[in-house]
Formats: C-alpha cells, structure tokens, sequence
C-alpha cells in the first residue's frame, strides 16, 4: 500500500510518500512545496492543486493522511490552513483517493508512543521508523512522514495484521 501524508500550512506544506507491507516501510518520497509568505490563499490555489495533483497522479498512493486541524490561538491562521486543506482534499477527491485524518496527538502517538511528544522527537523517530539517512527537516516534512506512518499503522490494526 502506498500512502501520501501532508501537513498542510500557509506558506509551507510537508508531504512524505511511503509504501508499506509486511516487511515494514520504504520511504518513496518527501518534500516540501513552499511559496512566499506574502501571498495570499487566493493566489496560490492553483499552483498548490497542481503540484500535489502531479504527486497523486505520480505515486498513486492508496490514501491519504493528512493533518486535521486543532484549536488554534489565531483565528485567521485556521482559516487559511482550512483553505489549504480544501484544495488538497479537492486534489484527493479529483484523483478518487480516499482521505485519513489525524490529530497532531494521534500522530506523535504513532510515531514515538508519547502524544506530547517535540519536534525534534518526532523527526528522531521518523528518521528510525523509516531507517533515513538523516532526520527529515523541516519538522513539516518530519509531520507529513510521521502522518503517513500513522496512516499505516491505523490501517493494519483494522486489518487485524
């Protein structure tokens, strides 16, 4: 099974392509996509949709993981990131991939048993999990890896394996 995990942001959004099986994981792909800071949502819908239609189209992953979001102290940061999530959903849906959310503490859970875990643990056990060369940074990509790692192991406990 393939699984792509985004962590979605406003000007920086993580994304980690892994495949699973009974052996373990194999890391595929990570990265970023990244634009100015200063540019509004409305003027970067159509690169985000684009660049992450070619990663589904690309790596055809089975689902998606991505973040879901979390209380927010600014209420305008959540608004952009839910615009974010909306049109990596429209790209899921526009490929018929199914989608899997998950909580910031679901995933830290996941990845290093503690659900506070820090950034930097997160990055640590990514880079054990998936047996990298070194820890996957930014901590967006850490997030995006550590998403689709929680993704795969939600799915094989339904699975019973």
């Amino acid at each position: 099974m393939v699984i792509l995990g985004i962590d979605p942001g406003t000007s920086l959004i993580g994304y980690g392509v892994i495949k699973t099986n009974k052996e373990g994981y194999t890391t595929l792909d990570y990265g970023k996509f990244e634009t100015l800071k200063n540019i509004k949502n409305k003027d970067k819908v159509l690169e985000i949709f684009n660049y992450f239609d070619k990663i589904i189209k690309g790596y055809k992953p089975n689902r998606i993981a991505i973040e879901s979001l979390f209380f927010f102290k600014n209420s305008k940061t959540v608004i952009k990131v839910s615009e974010i999530r909306g049109i990596l959903m429209l790209a899921a849906a526009k490929n018929g991939v199914e989608i899997n959310e998950f909580t910031p503490l679901q995933v830290k859970q996941a990845v290093s048993t503690y659900g506070r875990a820090g950034k930097d643990q997160v990055q640590r056990m990514v880079k054990l999990i998936l047996n990298l060369e070194t820890e996957p940074k930014p901590d967006d990509i850490a997030d995006a890896l550590a998403l689709a790692i929680c993704c795969a192991n939600t799915l094989k406990y339904e699975d019973g394996i």
